[in-house]
């Protein structure tokens, strides 16, 4: 900062230092007689110009060094701002640098976020291509293997290895739809035993050739949500519910509600999950020690499900006992009590 931008900030200061020594002067002109005013008038201005220009000398001399420190702070990439800034020497320049601290350590979390969301997706596209290999491999080995086997037979194996890879593909499409979810659902009233009953044919096939026993609620209980990713999240809840159990296992879907809330219960019959890993189930890219041992999984399945749930104003829960059950809830809260559940 110049000297000249220095003064000019302090223009208020010097109309209203004018404007009282205008009012003085003129009062002492009226008061005294006219040779003796104007020499008192003419010292008393002179004094009180040469103070203030002293004041503002000092003043800028004063904060000169700040000045020339902030504007030589660093510009290159990497490096910290806030770190570099100069000890502040007035209340004012204190105020100024707790700000830039303040919006530097702002900016940092934001990065620091951004840089965490990146990694994420790293991951999850790595651990999804390696996820994807496996069926289309699968694809190749029956192929090459199939002069022994009649084309029913490969037609349905083909057919479960292309349904693993249309499973995998819709995940990704899900997951990168997340963040703009707001552009694309549509609440309304839908009929939750048609999702669910769409879910349980999606996977009929699996349902037979693992001899799981289906039990559906009687029920016909209508929400309000989007069917698209109500649909969704339910898929995700069956198939990792299919692929947990068993042979001969039991899948049972149930609906029931209170004065809060309406839930639809899905509970299996599998090899349930670990204590210590319940609280993280829901986490992203978490598969568990169970998961890790019994099935390949990306772990995004429930962490998307519950994504969507939050953003859709309902929820999940999780129950688990290892070896004998895993039941997952979906809440959905009443009209009324919205802005309860919500807080």
């Amino acid at each position: 900062m110049s000297f000249y931008d220095y003064v000019k900030d302090k223009r208020y200061f010097l109309a209203l230092y004018g404007g009282i020594m205008l009012f003085v002067s003129l009062l002492m002109a009226v008061s005294v007689s006219p040779l003796r005013g104007m020499s008192n008038i003419l010292y008393m201005n002179a004094a009180c110009l040469i103070a203030v220009s002293a004041y503002l000398a000092v003043g800028y001399g004063y904060r000169r060094s700040f000045y020339r420190e902030l504007s030589n702070l660093p510009t290159r990439e990497g490096e910290q701002t806030a770190a570099a800034l100069p000890e502040a020497q007035t209340a004012e320049q204190r105020l100024f640098v707790g700000v830039i601290h303040k919006l530097e350590r702002e900016h940092m979390k934001q990065m620091q976020r951004a840089t965490a969301e990146h990694r994420d997706h790293q991951d999850f596209i790595l651990s999804w291509i390696h996820e994807v290999k496996l069926p289309i491999a699968a694809s190749r080995l029956v192929m090459e293997n199939g002069s022994n086997k009649s084309p029913d037979e490969l037609i349905d194996k083909l057919e479960d290895e292309l349904g693993k890879i249309d499973n995998y593909v819709e995940q990704a499409l899900y997951y990168s739809r997340i963040d703009s979810f707001s552009k694309d659902y549509l609440i309304a009233e839908v009929s939750l035993e048609a999702v669910w009953k769409e879910s349980v044919k999606k996977f009929a096939k699996l349902f037979i050739t693992k001899r799981i026993r289906l039990r559906l609620d009687e029920t016909s209980p209508y929400i309000h949500s989007d069917r698209k990713w109500l649909g969704y999240i339910i898929d995700q809840i069956v198939a990792n519910a299919l692929k947990y159990t068993p042979e001969d296992g039991a899948i049972t879907i149930r609906y029931e509600e209170d004065a809060y809330e309406r839930r639809l219960l899905i509970e299996d019959t599998g090899i349930g999950i670990k204590p210590e890993d319940l609280p993280r189930v829901f986490d992203k890219g978490f598969t568990g020690a169970n998961g890790r041992s019994y099935a390949k999984s990306t772990g995004m399945g429930l962490y998307l499900a519950k994504q969507m749930a939050i953003k859709l104003g309902s929820d999940l829960s999780i129950q688990s006992e290892e070896g004998r059950y895993t039941r997952v809830t979906v809440h959905f809260p009443r009209a009324g009590t919205y802005l309860h559940w919500k807080a």
